[in-house]
């Protein structure tokens, strides 16, 4: 991601106090809550998507800086709700917000957080931007929903998971990128291939956060999570499909009855690596990354682009 910091190196500065003002609460808890929260945030990954996609597109506006601390605040407040809804006490290796205020505490953050976001867009009336990053609030809830429902049966084709993953995950990413380039451009085209480019790097993206949970690298969550929470991800699916009878139902009753057996998971995580769902999932990874890089290519190839390029290698090389 060097590439992408020192092109943004300036814009990521201006962010910066965009974001810290946006989160600002005059509740000392809240404020001290936020503190927290804001200190152990991620890469800055989708704020620098929305950023370069501006940038793509023509200049980084104050619109730009907003949509970016909207993206920003979005993904924390749906990452502080998914800890509550997987009763998770850790994340990215700290401490969660729900680990340290318990759940009400945890869910209201959340609501405060969309709150705020909504606030920023509607008070400088970036009207289109909060449309589209509307939408993806709205597919991230029914792409959890349909997880959820998906797992009690544990019935999930190939599909469906990418469905789920278009939704929960992809939808962001691909909102962000849209909204960055509608802050700088007028052009609809423009928009539209960048939020095609965005949701085939967040498909890419989600593959490899689900290819995590058969490694042993340190991630800051459990190996073996996704089974314990009867997630079916990609490499499960591919092998549920092409084992024989007897082992895909040693492995269904294992993910329905000892998920939470250590021995076990690590039988099924096993089988999975035997039975190249791991390799599958790659390839399928690289697929989208690929679709993703061929729509940037109709851009023009100067450092910005370039930049992008390597924040979306960045996405399927990461190893955590």
């Amino acid at each position: 991601m060097e590439k992408s910091k020192e092109v943004l190196s300036n814009e990521l500065k201006t962010f910066e106090i965009y974001f810290k003002e946006a989160v600002r609460s005059s509740s000392p808890l809240l404020d001290r809550i936020m503190q927290y929260i804001v200190k152990r945030k991620g890469k800055q990954l989708r704020p620098m998507f929305v950023l370069l996609s501006a940038r793509l597109c023509g200049e980084v506006t104050d619109a730009s800086y907003r949509a970016a601390s909207l993206v920003e605040i979005l993904h924390t407040a749906t990452l502080v709700h998914d800890d509550v809804v997987d009763d998770s006490f850790q994340r990215r290796g700290f401490f969660s917000a729900y680990a340290l205020w318990k759940a009400k505490a945890a869910v209201l953050i959340g609501d405060y957080l969309l709150a705020k976001g909504l606030l920023i867009s509607l008070q400088y009336k970036d009207y289109e931007i909060l449309h589209i990053l509307s939408e993806a609030v709205k597919k991230m809830s029914e792409g959890e929903l349909l997880q959820m429902e998906k797992s009690r049966s544990l019935n999930i084709s190939e599909n469906v998971y990418y469905e789920i993953i278009k939704n929960k995950t992809a939808s962001l990413l691909a909102s962000a990128c849209a909204a960055g380039a509608r802050s700088a451009t007028q052009n609809p085209e423009s928009v539209q291939i960048l939020k095609q480019f965005g949701e085939h790097a967040g498909l890419a993206f989600q593959i490899k956060d689900d290819l995590f949970d058969y490694t042993s690298q340190k991630i800051g969550k459990p190996t073996g999570n996704d089974i314990k929470e009867k997630k079916i991800t990609l490499p499960l699916i591919y092998t549920l499909q092409n084992v024989d009878y007897i082992t895909r139902r040693k492995m269904i009753y294992i993910l329905k009855n000892e998920n939470r057996n250590p021995e076990k998971v690590s039988w099924v995580i096993k089988k999975v690596k035997e039975k190249g769902g791991i390799t599958y999932a790659e390839n399928k990874m690289l697929e989208f990354k690929n679709k993703a890089l061929e729509l940037l290519s109709r851009f023009k190839n100067d450092k910005v682009r370039q930049a992008m390029e390597e924040l979306v290698s960045f996405v399927t090389d990461r190893e955590y």
